[in-house]
């Protein structure tokens, strides 16, 4: 039987797929600690006042009426998409806002996602859908939501790439967004004009979570871009009051991610993508950092980092050194830390190394993005929708600065 999945005005054909269905979902079926937050009052409220509830049950209503392994596959091969078009979309000022929260807020991408990924967790198809093949269906949705995989450029104009993250720390405050996050939907398919000619900006999102990163999300989204691209910068969030352009990134790992999953070792390269050997303690921007730094971009401080921590050659006790690393030292952190943000940018430089070791590539902290005083309870206020924009606009500043 055929029927069609309408998205947008997209209608798709999809054999396999009935034209209705009852519930089929296992609500006990396990979730991962991230999806488990969905029920918050926060996430809801975000959902909510975003438009972005109206995503999940769409799709549970489509992936219902899925009756072939082919159907799902191509149903969240759209979704996935579809759902970072309308995050990019609505923070750029396309189409309605769907709510009163700010059009420039990361976070209804954010919850949206987990709703669908819970969704395909807790599926129960009507045919036999082995384990395999349902990871398989959550990471096409994890990657084309975050557009990882569609990311391309027009002829005639230089090229760079934006990476952002996920809101993290959330047992600390489930209301925290990323303003890395919020910067790579501001900017993705932005033209910058630079004294150098137009360059279009291209972004994606990452998770904090360590799998997807051990696994190689970050080398398999950058790799077949390398080639083509003027310059590779990720971002994250980082200090209070102050933006850092990271000077070393370090072969070391630690911390607790958004599944409460910790790390503490070196960070493991996948075997399917090129790389240097032997795997090199620290790895070195190539921003243009000087010139970055001496602009005036906007109201945050912008710093140098050159502060590492390293176990130093004949010793066993990690030191942080100021001034960069000890040549033969062994890397306890970056210069960025040694969090998620830390291993995007090792990773990011590592493979800039081993396939084109000219490309201008490294990574940038934003200031933290803070609550105005005493709101311990509402989405939003004056100062954290102006502590936003004003990291965004001069994020935008700095990397047209780097590109001219």
């Amino acid at each position: 039987m055929t029927c069609g999945i309408v998205l947008g005005a997209l209608s798709v054909a999809v054999p396999g797929m009935a034209a209705a269905a009852g519930p089929c979902f296992d609500r006990t079926a396990p979730i991962t600690v991230s999806e488990k937050r969905l029920d918050l009052t926060a996430p809801q409220e975000v959902l909510q006042r975003s438009g972005f509830d109206r995503f999940a049950p769409r799709f549970e209503k489509l992936l219902c009426a899925s009756r072939t392994k082919r159907a799902a596959e191509v149903l969240v091969r759209n979704e996935g998409p579809a759902l970072w078009r309308a995050a990019v979309d609505r923070v750029q000022g396309r189409g309605p806002a769907g709510g009163d929260l700010s059009r420039g807020d990361d976070r209804p991408l954010y919850w949206a996602r987990l709703q669908l990924t819970r969704a395909l967790r807790q599926w129960t198809p009507s045919f036999s859908l082995p384990a395999s093949a349902r990871s398989e269906l959550i990471s096409a949705v994890e990657t084309g939501s975050r557009g990882q995989n569609s990311i391309t450029y027009p002829a005639g104009v230089r090229r760079v790439l934006v990476s952002g993250f996920d809101p993290f720390q959330l047992d600390g405050d489930i209301r925290r967004s990323n303003p890395s996050g919020a910067n790579a939907l501001a900017l993705d398919g932005v033209t910058l004009q630079t004294p150098s000619g137009p360059a279009r900006v291209e972004t994606a999102m990452f998770p904090v979570l360590w799998e997807p990163f051990e696994q190689g999300m970050v080398e398999h989204t950058f790799l077949a871009q390398l080639p083509r691209l003027d310059m590779l910068t990720t971002v994250s969030q980082g200090r209070v009051g102050r933006i850092d352009v990271e000077r070393f990134n370090g072969r070391w790992h630690t911390g607790l991610d958004n599944d409460n999953m910790s790390r503490a070792t070196t960070i493991p390269i996948p075997p399917d993508v090129p790389t240097v050997t032997p795997q090199p303690e620290f790895v070195p921007t190539t921003l243009p950092y000087a010139k970055i730094v001496a602009a005036s971009t906007g109201r945050f401080p912008v710093f140098d980092n050159t502060t590492v921590t390293e176990i130093r050659p004949g010793e066993t006790v990690p030191v942080v050194s100021p001034n960069g690393p000890t040549p033969g030292s062994v890397a306890r952190a970056g210069s960025g830390g040694s969090y998620l943000s830390n291993e995007i940018a090792y990773r990011a430089t590592l493979l800039r190394d081993a396939v084109r070791p000219t490309l201008a590539a490294g990574h940038v902290h934003t200031p933290v993005l803070e609550f105005g005083p005493g709101n311990t309870s509402q989405l939003t206020d004056p100062v954290f929708e102006q502590n936003r924009t004003d990291i965004v606009a001069q994020m935008r500043a700095i990397l047209t600065v780097a590109l001219g």
